[in-house]
């Protein structure tokens, strides 16, 4: 380990909370002029917040740093931030496993497989989509390697066809604690799916973040890219043979990740698996009678971890708008609720839905506040997109007529919401702008580098009334109430703690946001 990039780190980080960020952005700006993109102006603003956003789960190395951030778990190359260290080296090992990657969901010290891969299938199509965006800041290849260090867990939590294994830890016994990672002495039992125990939801949505991150790696690795699909396609048949939620197999996880149905994960990894192998025998499970199923559902869907049949509608509309399955009929419903949802999140449709707070935030939930505005800026931007590269003319809501920019400008709205304009005038990303939360609902965060604290001894850093001594940057924490006040506490789990599948979803959404460019006819092509 280099003395001297530690040092460096080191006084950048006492200088000022902020001076992490600042110097990534300053140096990625520098990097930014040699590179060039074929359409558009690029916006510094989603530029500089991409750099910042990457930093939770990602490398970063533009000023000869490795550094492995915040919430990713296992062991790290040649770390150089003093507060983070190895940890769950032996996750995995009560079932002969190797499962010490992959990444904690939040705050605390767990790895939920559901969660997990809903982050890598929405980084995938991030990355996937808007690629040249995220190269253009320097971040493409760090992306992939967030991105690898999931997909590697997932493909260990898989060592048989119908076996899946989906979580590491004791949730209970894990909220006993307030301690780093690096410190843990407790048990890390696993819980698994099966045959006899189904969990096709879990199941379905890891086959998605595999077929997904197939593609991503198709060029640079097609072995591992073929090693993701077979787990894909393996994956998907459990899924869909052994029917069941995962939280009915084991109703002692619902407390944490409820699912609320499993349809939407078998459309949503079809869906995938169809983009990554082109098997219209996928395509047929999705115009057929699965889909009257799972995807017959009345009004727009709101994306979440939870539920992807928003997400799912917006993949296949690509399909119809760009090619690859036009003109199949049963493509054309799936169209139609993307549809549905871009009018319900435009403000001044006539079908606008009345889910927001006065400043025009979609705000469907109290806790995690941030996700369902981010993850629905996602989408409309995608689908500006979509509408943009097949020149759509128009998106009709009622009587109403509204163009690919009507979409970008309410994705804008949401990111300029999260950045700083609201009625706060904080930022909800950590590390970007000049005011931002200090007190991060994070264990690693909150105890100093060098405190020595075991497992109850920590929650006095829990009930500490200074801010966090050390900065988790490029977290988007939870977000503000519907009155869009937010209090910022370190006891507000609700409201101050950060999750990775947040970070992902504000990842694709400020790629999108970068520049504006035609997306690729098809994934396969990439």
């Amino acid at each position: 380990m280099a003395k001297s990039r530690r040092c460096l780190w080191c006084i950048l980080s006492m200088i000022v909370p902020g001076a992490i960020a600042i110097a990534v952005v300053f140096i990625v700006k520098k990097k930014m002029d040699n590179t060039k993109l074929s359409e558009g102006s690029v916006d510094d603003k989603y530029a500089d917040a991409l750099v910042v956003a990457m930093q939770f789960f990602d490398v970063q190395k533009y000023i000869d740093l490795e550094v492995l951030f915040v919430v990713v778990a296992g062991k790290l190359v040649d770390d150089v931030i003093s507060w983070r260290g190895d940890s769950g080296l032996k996750d995995g090992s009560v079932a002969d496993l190797d499962l010490s990657k992959g990444m904690y969901d939040a705050g605390d010290n767990l790895k939920f497989g559901f969660p997990m891969a809903f982050t890598a299938t929405v980084l995938s199509w991030a990355i996937l989509e808007y690629g040249n965006h995220m190269e253009h800041v320097n971040h493409l290849e760090y992306a992939k390697g967030s991105l690898r260090w999931i997909t590697d867990f997932l493909i260990n939590a898989h060592p048989s066809e119908n076996v899946l294994y989906i979580q590491v830890g004791d949730p209970e016994e894990d909220h006993k604690c307030w301690q780093k990672p690096e410190n843990m002495t407790e048990k890390r039992p696993l819980k698994r799916v099966n045959k006899s125990l189904p969990g096709s939801d879990v199941a379905a949505e890891t086959a998605a973040a595999m077929a997904s991150a197939s593609l991503v790696f198709k060029k640079a690795d097609s072995t591992y890219s073929s090693t993701l699909l077979k787990h894909a396609k393996q994956l998907f048949t459990f899924a869909n043979k052994h029917k069941g939620s995962y939280t009915e197999s084991l109703p002692e996880l619902a407390e944490y990740y409820n699912s609320t149905g499993y349809g939407d994960e078998l459309i949503w990894g079809a869906s995938w698996l169809y983009h990554a192998t082109g098997d219209k025998s996928y395509l047929e499970y999705l115009t057929g009678e699965d889909a009257e199923t799972y995807a017959d559902v009345e009004g727009p869907t709101w994306f979440s971890w939870d539920n992807k049949l928003a997400g799912a509608q917006v993949l296949l509309s690509r399909l119809s708008m760009l090619g690859g399955a036009s003109g199949i009929s049963g493509l054309k419903d799936y169209k139609k609720g993307a549809e549905d949802l871009m009018c319900a999140l435009l403000p001044d449709s006539p079908s606008a839905t009345s889910s927001r707070t006065e400043r025009g935030l979609i705000w469907i939930s109290e806790w995690d506040s941030l996700q369902h505005p981010v993850a629905s800026a996602f989408l409309a931007a995608l689908y500006s997109d979509y509408m943009r590269t097949s020149n759509s003319d128009k998106l009709s809501c009622g009587d109403e007529s509204f163009d690919h920019s009507d979409l970008r400008n309410f994705a804008k709205s949401q990111a300029k919401y999260v950045l700083g304009d609201n009625p706060m005038e904080i930022s909800y990303l950590v590390g970007y702008g000049k005011k931002y939360p200090k007190f991060v609902h994070h264990r690693g965060a909150s105890i100093p580098a060098d405190a020595k604290t075991g497992c109850s001894d920590g929650f006095k850093w829990l009930a500490s009334k200074k801010p966090n001594p050390n900065v988790a940057v490029g977290a988007m924490v939870g977000g503000p109430f519907k009155n869009e006040s937010f209090i910022d506490s370190r006891n507000n789990s609700m409201q101050t703690e950060p999750t990775t599948y947040n970070s992902a979803l504000l990842v694709g959404l400020l790629s999108s946001l970068v520049t504006n460019s035609d997306v690729v006819k098809s994934l396969r092509a990439k």
